[in-house]
């Protein structure tokens, strides 16, 4: 589990969670081009992303994003209504619409529908798109900002709540089994 070093700021813990999130993107996206390049359509894998996604990127780190840093950094000044939040969460938002295509797509490929893997890719190239988009403006924008307005306490009191955040279970499984999921995806399809 992730914690905050003393040296470190609040936004640390999300940043690096970032980069987990960017190389299941990436796994996902070389299943996506391989699949379209006719290499097979590899459901266990593209289902092992989806449920990352879901469990990981959403319910777990966009809850830290929603739930506990953006209240702390809208009581420090940074805009929400027409601002860096607002929009996070806008894109969040989006972010969970493309994953629930993606979940579907995946049913209805298994129940034999022919349209299915065609929206599947679709929804999954959106969110590569949106995501990978949305962790720069996170991470270069929005985090340093924060950097800026949040207090020594305040990152230690955020780092205090990711932990139990952290410490919940997501789809049944802990961050630490979720993260093992996202390195056995990058170990098996990372090469391709």
């Amino acid at each position: 589990m992730t914690l905050c070093n003393e040296n470190e700021n609040a936004s640390a813990v999300l940043r690096e969670e970032h980069q987990i999130i960017l190389r299941v993107i990436d796994v996902l996206k070389k299943l996506v081009a391989r699949a379209c390049e006719g290499r097979g359509f590899e459901l266990e894998a593209f289902r092992q992303c989806v449920s990352f996604i879901q469990y990981f990127a959403d319910a777990c780190h966009h809850a830290k994003e929603e739930e506990v840093l953006f209240p702390v950094l809208e009581s420090r000044g940074i805009p929400k209504e027409n601002g860096p939040i607002g929009m996070m969460i806008y894109e969040h938002k989006l972010a969970r619409g493309y994953t629930a295509v993606m979940a579907k797509a995946l049913d209805d490929h298994v129940k034999g529908d022919d349209d299915a893997a065609e929206q599947f890719y679709a929804a999954a190239e959106q969110y590569a798109e949106l995501l990978t988009s949305h962790i720069f403006k996170e991470d270069n924008v929005l985090f340093n900002m924060g950097d800026q307005a949040l207090t020594p306490q305040d990152n230690e009191k955020l780092c205090s709540q990711y932990c139990e955040v952290g410490c919940q279970s997501f789809g049944g499984k802990k961050k630490d089994e979720l993260q093992r999921i996202a390195d056995e995806l990058c170990a098996h399809w990372s090469g391709e």
